[in-house]
């Protein structure tokens, strides 16, 4: 597994954990706060997705 593909993994695994904090929160600056947060994992993960894609169809147009 590459750098990238952990560092994905790692964003979608904090993801998850924000989304469930999130349902179990009984305080609602809490909830709040952590449904930011899963949404900013979920975009950085996203942009990994975006980068491992195009590093592998950089690696295919060059070999």
């Amino acid at each position: 597994m590459t750098d990238l593909e952990d560092r994905l993994e790692r964003f979608e695994t904090l993801t998850a954990e924000c989304e469930l904090i999130t349902k179990l929160a009984t305080d609602s600056t809490k909830r709040e706060f952590y449904l930011k947060l899963a949404e900013q994992y979920r975009q950085l993960a996203l942009d990994m997705r975006q980068a491992i894609a195009t590093k592998t169809a950089a690696t295919k147009t060059a070999a």
